[in-house]
């Protein structure tokens, strides 16, 4: 069993109040945290206020050198890391291995933005009054950044929000999941060895009023939250003028055109449906394949999902770990019933395991006002469905409330051009799964999905406020 404390603006805090860590394969406790209060949350945000200046005064290179350093640290502790991320989130440790992996990039990508961050001359002269003036902008750090974070990539999605914010200047309150709280903790003493100012940050597992207390507080300037629509708009309701971003998640299509190379469409196909048990914000949850080779490829996926071994996560053998509760597990056997009552018929899967597993799903003839369809499902399922042609395709994506990412295979240039500029969403990747994610490349989502972009170039962008000089030379 693992205890830790929090960490408060430079210190380490006890509280009587603890959060308990269970492990979703076993649902036996692993460790336990302390727990942070709304007063703890106010004292943070104090603390970070007046921890500004000290950060912005930090040169390009220094916050460079300290982000690379937390590169180095973590490429180090890589194992410790990756066996927690299997305690705590349920992750397999393969799937442990890559987060980390990406993770170590995500510092080394925001280390080389902090390098970047600079202006830009505009020809004042193009105005009609601009004779003999001289314009530039220049950014500058935009103050205290609020980072609240999901289960699923407790370590990976933390560092998206506090390097781009740090190598951009401001001080981070990081508030993560009540269910992963230790990976972020763990971060927190790394980022301090690798020469983190300590008062410009805090790591405070909490509840909702923790939150609360951190997104309706004057004194923060950026709120960056990943996580539910449900609490995006809830956030939304409470941080007033300040920035905001959100990334919200989708049910992400991946479309297979009758022209595709079945055999690639396969292999995105299945992992991206059931890696980390579809616990990922670009999972693919509908599936759209052409009726032409609807029957073939339906044969196809469920000959390779009855293939994954399913079980413990620390196994290298296991491809589909748990889902990350009991309740959670309840509610999406408790969608899959609802979609059979109406009609649904279950292909492969679906059935309940022990523990927290559940046997990866394919489900077809789901009503299209299902939450399987309408809502995103966060679980090791996809649902399957055929389109007559191009623009039956594009009209099922895009009736989504959500818009993050879709796949498209397809052989035809013209055609993924047109999928390309037809369909509503932040990302299209085209003979690729909705679910691929290179860290440095702008993600984000469209419609429900979102506001704003993440990796660390895009996100710098929100870190900032934009300075614009004038000189008149005349």
């Amino acid at each position: 069993m693992l205890y830790m404390d929090f960490f408060l603006g430079g210190k380490w805090v006890s509280s009587e109040d603890k959060l308990q860590v269970i492990h979703p394969y076993t649902n036996e406790p692993v460790g336990a945290v302390s727990k942070a209060s709304a007063l703890d949350a106010k004292e943070a945000i104090e603390i970070a206020y007046e921890a500004q200046e000290e950060v912005s005064s930090l040169t390009s290179f220094e916050r460079y050198e300290i982000l690379m350093r937390a590169s180095s640290l973590l490429k180090s502790r890589a194992e410790e890391f990756e066996r927690m991320l299997v305690l705590e989130a349920g992750k397999t440790i393969k799937e442990a291995r890559t987060e980390v992996s990406r993770a170590i990039q995500t510092l080394i990508f925001s280390a080389e933005e902090a390098k970047r961050i600079g202006g830009e001359v505009f020809p004042v002269d193009a105005h009609p009054n601009g004779r003999g003036k001289f314009g530039f902008y220049i950014r500058e750090p935009a103050g205290v950044v609020v980072a609240i974070t999901p289960f699923n990539f407790p370590l990976n999605l933390s560092l998206h929000k506090l390097a781009p914010a740090f190598a951009a200047g401001n001080p981070v309150i990081l508030k993560p999941s009540e269910k992963t709280p230790i990976t972020p903790l763990m971060l927190a003493e790394l980022l301090l060895e690798a020469g983190f100012p300590p008062k410009a940050l805090s790591v405070l597992p909490g509840d909702a009023e923790v939150g609360k207390a951190l997104t309706k507080s004057e004194l923060v300037r950026v709120v960056s939250f990943t996580g539910s629509k449900k609490i995006g708009e809830m956030i939304s309701s409470q941080v007033g003028i300040k920035r905001l971003v959100l990334e919200l998640g989708s049910n992400s299509a991946l479309i297979i055109h009758k022209d595709a190379n079945l055999k690639k469409a396969l292999k995105s196909a299945v992992l991206g449906s059931y890696a980390i048990a579809g616990q990922v914000c670009i999972s693919i949850q509908r599936l759209l394949v052409h009726e032409e080779i609807y029957g073939e490829f339906s044969q196809m996926l469920k000959k390779a999902i009855k293939e994954l071994k399913i079980g413990d996560p620390m196994s290298e053998s296991t491809d589909v770990g748990p889902v990350i509760s009991l309740s959670e597990k309840a509610r999406i056997l408790d969608w899959i019933e609802s979609a059979k009552s109406e009609g649904a018929k279950i292909l492969q899967g679906g059935e309940s395991l022990e523990g927290c597993l559940i046997s990866p799903a394919l489900i077809a003839d789901v009503s299209q006002n299902s939450p399987l369809v309408r809502e995103e499902a966060f679980a090791p399922l996809v649902v399957m469905m055929p389109y007559k042609d191009p623009d039956e395709a594009i009209s099922i994506v895009n009736s989504s409330s959500y818009g993050l990412q879709t796949g498209i295979f397809t052989n035809d240039l013209s055609l993924a051009w047109h999928f390309i500029k037809n369909i509503k969403c932040g990302g299209v990747l085209i003979n690729e799964s909705p679910s691929f994610r290179a860290d440095h490349m702008p993600y984000g989502g469209y419609k429900m999905s979102g506001i704003g972009r993440e990796g660390p170039r895009f996100a710098i962008q929100d870190y900032t406020e934009i300075k614009t000089v004038i000189f008149d030379l005349s």
